[in-house]
């Protein structure tokens, strides 16, 4: 059977994909922690559209279309990266970007990775994790897309000679996550703009929290 983007999505979304039911009973932990997230995320947009005026617009709606898409994206990179014990995926990605990396420096660098997989594998689906929420909730954008472009340049960097990829894959990535920076996607239906115009509980702006968030966002 041909395979379609609905599918796919209704997969992952109930607990069906192949990495997933490999976890047999946790499946249901991936579909919850999505589900909490996603819901999270549209009641945020739901609550900006009703609370500020300025945000019913088809541009303000578009970009957090997009965010909320490629945090899926994230959500479902992170379902072949479960930790405990090492996925075999995981594994094997991490080695290629050692053995087909543009630079002998970062070659080096992955290796270490490599040597201590155990520990990086967390690392990363906690990072991944922490895209998804960041861009559904539209909460700190800014630091995301760039943390999110600088991390999927290592994977341009590390990925650039093999030869079943392709490099502008990863570029355009780069390119949509330093995007929502630059455009501070969060102040589109998402925690930033209800921060910043007050319409939700939050420390001071002059606080420490409170300036780093401003920083963040």
């Amino acid at each position: 059977m041909r395979d379609n983007p609905f599918h796919t999505f209704l997969q992952f979304a109930t607990g069906q994909t192949g990495d997933q039911l490999s976890l047999h009973g946790l499946a249901w932990f991936t579909v919850v922690l999505f589900w909490v997230i996603a819901i999270s995320g549209l009641v945020v947009a739901a609550y900006n559209w009703r609370r500020d005026p300025t945000q019913r617009t088809g541009q303000h709606l578009a970009i957090f279309l997009m965010r909320f898409t490629m945090a899926g994206m994230w959500y479902q990179g992170t379902l072949w990266k479960l930790p405990w014990p090492v996925a075999t995926g995981f594994d094997y990605w991490l080695k290629q970007t050692a053995k087909f990396s543009s630079f002998q420096l970062h070659a080096d660098i992955m290796q270490v990775f490599i040597d201590h997989v155990a520990i990086a594998q967390p690392l990363v689906y906690l990072l991944e994790i922490f895209f998804t929420a960041s861009l559904m909730l539209g909460f700190a954008v800014r630091f995301t897309g760039i943390v999110a472009a600088l991390f999927t340049a290592n994977l341009w960097i590390g990925l650039y000679n093999d030869p079943t990829e392709w490099g502008w894959t990863y570029m355009a990535i780069i390119c949509a996550t330093g995007m929502f920076a630059a455009v501070r996607a969060g102040f589109s239906l998402g925690l930033d703009n209800l921060i910043a115009k007050g319409l939700v509980p939050f420390p001071a702006r002059n606080s420490v929290i409170g300036r780093a968030c401003t920083l963040a966002s």
